[in-house]
């Protein structure tokens, strides 16, 4: 099975008061369409179908602050857990439990400390290309969602499984692909690659190129439309 991921996002929590219990705290724990932050050599976005099986399976997800096992907050098996697919991304509604965590998260949510949301994966399906500025792009096509959660900490956690997958689908060496990054030369090592990515290649290698780069800049005016 593939390892876990997590991606964070800095998109604010927010609180609501209920009539019964703590309230209920709601986020996005992903968004669509949007590149990410440097990951290390290679940026990444979440395709809108990529939650479409999971969801759509039932598959168990939980609720826990900053991901840690002793801080669960809901679950979807016992229905404190909400998860739904917008137009934007990946959107949770929990309700606090009147736990320690709970209270603290409700505490820390009103006073506008909770900042960003975060969600853990599995990878089922992912596909490689460039930016228009010739950046190596990973592309979340399908995961398996494990956990959403509000966090303190807005950093992208461990990028190791993205690396394989990007040596995999180019037929490289991990240890490369891993030793280019950390100079931050990925993007070097796949020109030399794949010489046809920046207009070396025969016209039907650009074609095909040129193709898959039209995709993100598709995204893109999407997204500039929808502001």
């Amino acid at each position: 099975m593939r390892e876990l991921e997590q991606r964070h996002i800095s998109r604010p929590v927010e609180f609501r008061a209920t009539d019964s219990g703590l309230g209920v705290l709601t986020g996005y724990a992903a968004v669509f369409n949007r590149y990410s932050q440097n990951l290390g050599g290679f940026v990444e976005q979440v395709d809108p179908a990529a939650f479409t099986k999971s969801l759509s399976d039932g598959v168990p997800v939980v609720a826990r602050f900053n991901h840690e096992d002793n801080l669960l907050l809901g679950t979807t098996e016992g229905g404190t857990l909400a998860l739904e697919v917008d137009g934007t991304g990946l959107r949770y509604e929990v309700q606090l439990p009147d736990t320690s965590a709970g209270r603290d998260v409700r505490a820390l949510a009103e006073r506008g400390d909770l900042r960003y949301s975060s969600f853990a994966f599995r990878t089922l399906a992912d596909d490689w290309g460039y930016t228009p500025e010739g950046f190596p792009l990973r592309t979340l096509l399908g995961v398996q969602l494990v956990d959403v959660a509000p966090v303190t900490n807005p950093a992208y956690r461990d990028t190791t499984t993205g690396l394989r997958s990007l040596a995999d689908h180019f037929h490289l060496g991990i240890d490369l692909v891993k030793a280019a990054a950390e100079k931050d030369e990925l993007r070097k090592l796949l020109d030399s690659q794949d010489p046809g990515a920046h207009g070396d290649g025969n016209p039907e290698e650009q074609r095909q190129v040129d193709n898959h780069r039209s995709i993100p800049n598709l995204r893109k005016r999407l997204d500039l439309l929808s502001l």
